[in-house]
């Protein structure tokens, strides 16, 4: 079994012992003077990060992004509210080392976990499927019911540390691939935590989870464009060595033909990512562009690593080279943050082409 591989399968393990995975320190917080004058908001956290050290595979370096863009997006705006009203302590958040995790849902509005109000704690029930990293996490940023409302003003982001009495790991999933990161089901069974652990306002936890899927979705085609540039180029070196009937496979116009319209559709996708990601630093709405990316890099991150992997032959349908990890760990494009179906409804309703109800 290749280095990347045994690396990928105990990655978690071997970088929560180093102690560098995933250590953030607070941006510093203004006082409500500088707030009311209108100045920039406070830095994003910076991450304590040795990059280049031996056991990060691609989805340590991803995922280590992901947890960055989570506090990011889920804590860091809300620290001034914190520290001014004294309802969150924001400080133990921040010194957290080792693991966060995450709730990845496609459809938010249907969550049954409840977290009903007793006095000045709530009372958390239920269970999550899809638990990014809950075997290890020392909090969870978990999207509950806290009222009867409609679905989509009754929900609330709750900051929920995982070693409380009631929460319960009931087994880690197996997976076909993104191995470096494990994912659980965890159940709650009547799970005490302090009001003040809202995240933001209480009932709008819907809307901060709409606000972070744009982004989130922008991130996993930046990523996995990324890695499809390395696996074309890998798949080049390759088939530049590997002989059939005498000469080089990629001599074969068949391998190089397709091997060029896998790269163009790269290029494609990479201006439509540009475009998005510009218009949003203005301040745009890109829920339409980051679903047509998203869309298009899943279903393209599916084309060119079956495509790549024939190109290898049996090399190929090993566990040695990275382009047998990447067809395992690309599927996963088109189902998480959003399945394709989901992309494609979004689209529609921008096109207004959604049958009338």
């Amino acid at each position: 079994m290749a280095l990347h591989t045994r690396l990928q399968r105990c990655g978690f393990a071997l970088a929560s012992r180093t102690r560098v995975f995933c250590g953030y320190r607070p941006a510093p917080v203004r006082p409500l003077s500088e707030q009311a004058s209108g100045k920039p908001a406070p830095s994003a956290p910076s991450s304590d990060i040795l990059t280049d050290h031996l056991i990060y595979t691609h989805e340590h370096l991803a995922l280590k992004e992901a947890l960055r863009k989570i506090i990011e997006q889920e804590i860091n705006p809300y620290v001034d509210e914190w520290e001014a009203q004294g309802i969150f302590p924001a400080h133990k958040v921040f010194k957290i080392l080792g693991n966060a995790g995450f709730l990845g849902v496609n459809k938010p509005v249907g969550i049954r976990t409840k977290a009903v109000r007793r006095g000045d704690e709530f009372i958390i029930s239920g269970g999550k499927m899809w638990t990014t990293n809950g075997t290890q996490a020392d909090w969870m940023c978990l999207l509950a019911n806290t009222s009867e409302g409609p679905p989509h003003k009754n929900k609330s982001l709750i900051c929920l540390p995982m070693n409380l009495p009631g929460i319960h790991i009931a087994r880690s999933i197996s997976k076909m691939g993104m191995w470096a990161s494990d994912t659980a089901e965890v159940f709650f069974d009547d799970v005490r935590v302090p009001c003040s652990n809202v995240i933001g306002q209480e009932g709008m936890g819907f809307t901060y989870q709409m606000l972070q899927f744009q982004e989130e979705r922008l991130w996993a085609v930046a990523n996995i464009m990324t890695t499809m540039d390395t696996i074309i180029q890998e798949t080049v070196d390759y088939t530049k060595q590997r002989k059939v009937f005498g000469r080089p496979v990629l001599s074969h116009q068949a391998v190089h033909f397709r091997l060029a319209e896998l790269q163009t559709e790269v290029e494609l996708l990479r201006s439509l990512f540009y475009r998005a990601v510009a218009l949003y630093m203005k301040g745009n709405d890109v829920t339409k562009l980051a679903s047509m990316a998203k869309l298009k890099g899943g279903r393209l991150a599916r084309e060119l690593s079956d495509s790549c992997l024939q190109f290898w032959g049996g090399m190929g349908f090993t566990s040695d080279v990275l382009v047998s990890r990447f067809y395992r760990d690309s599927r996963l494009m088109s189902i998480g943050a959003g399945a394709d179906e989901v992309m494609l409804g979004i689209i529609c309703k921008y096109m207004d082409t959604l049958p009338k109800k």
